[in-house]
């Protein structure tokens, strides 16, 4: 009988190879066969709000110059003029394309050129970047709800 790598082979007369594996290798798999469902979620978890300041709230008036249907963040490039007429380009991170447009978006619903309010938090760092929470015309009319459901489930 030799071991490799912790398993016993045991090699018999009539040329059939047994395996005989530890007892303490067969519980560890089925440790972490039984903790997959549990920990599978967290592994893919995607937290992506520390970097935003979620202590203010800010509202900017701009001009859509793009909007990156992308995954993972949908993006909203707009420029917004300051009390001076200096233009400086903004962007506002949105929720997934898929929970969008499950929500009433495409990637018509903004285009270049477009008036629009977006609300959300701003970087912590002084960027010139947001995670956007509600984006409206500035005529008036509300685009769809772009936030997640209270149990965030759907």
């Amino acid at each position: 009988m030799r071991a490799i790598a912790g398993i016993h082979i045991e090699r018999r007369r009539d040329r059939v190879m047994r395996f005989k594996l530890p007892v303490s290798f067969i519980a560890a798999a089925g440790l972490c066969v039984a903790a997959l469902p549990v920990s599978a979620p967290l592994l893919f978890a995607h937290h992506g709000t520390a970097e935003y300041d979620n202590t203010k709230t800010i509202s900017l008036q701009g001009t859509v110059t793009s909007l990156q249907y992308l995954n993972p963040h949908a993006l909203i490039l707009f420029n917004v003029k300051d009390d001076k007429g200096q233009t400086t380009e903004w962007t506002a991170e949105l929720q997934s394309p898929n929970l969008l447009s499950r929500r009433g978006w495409s990637r018509s619903t903004l285009k270049p050129g477009d008036q629009i309010i977006v609300t959300g938090r701003p970087v912590k760092n002084g960027a010139k970047a947001m995670s956007g929470q509600k984006v409206a015309f500035t005529d008036g009319r509300e685009t769809p709800n772009m936030g997640l459901p209270p149990d965030s489930s759907k």
